[in-house]
């Protein structure tokens, strides 16, 4: 029995996204984060959202502010000031105390959203430059030959090795 190597769907159908259906996913992503950036980034700066009450409320707001600092930062090249900048503040331990560590969020809130501008500054040219690198990617049948060849080839010669 031969098994596939393409992934599969919850159903068991195997699902081979085809190489339009990988390049229109990537925008959603894209979009996708900035909705979840901006909707977290609210629930700190937004006037009406009310402050966190306990401190595990502030390391959860703190966790999920960190995730999209790691999540955006994969965007930005790395000499952007805004990337260290978050990196840093990402970083550091929320501090002890009622005040200390809701100043501490407040400034953790803007630094996805000083990434986010960048990504938005930066994108459409990270964009053209991932247009014209293409990778070719080889199909499962063009890796299969490859394999079979390389392995006939190491049969060949070790039965032409002279034996001791």
């Amino acid at each position: 029995m031969r098994l596939s190597l393409a992934p599969r769907q919850a159903d068991g159908q195997r699902a081979m996204p085809g190489r339009k259906a990988r390049v229109a996913d990537e925008p959603v992503r894209r979009r996708d984060q900035a909705a979840a950036t901006a909707e977290t980034v609210a629930l700190v700066l937004d006037e009406e959202s009310p402050l966190p009450q306990t401190s595990a409320d502030v390391e959860d707001l703190a966790r999920r502010l960190r995730g999209h600092i790691n999540q955006l930062g994969v965007m930005v090249p790395n000499e952007e000031p805004a990337l260290r900048h978050a990196q840093q503040l990402g970083s550091a331990c929320v501090p002890d105390g009622y005040m200390p560590s809701r100043v501490y969020l407040v400034q953790l809130a803007k630094a996805p959203q000083e990434l986010a501008a960048a990504v938005g500054s930066c994108g459409s040219h990270r964009a053209k430059q991932q247009r014209g690198q293409r990778r070719w990617t080889p199909r499962i049948n063009v890796l299969r030959g490859a394999v079979f060849t390389l392995a006939l080839a190491c049969l060949v010669l070790a039965a032409s090795a002279p034996r001791t």
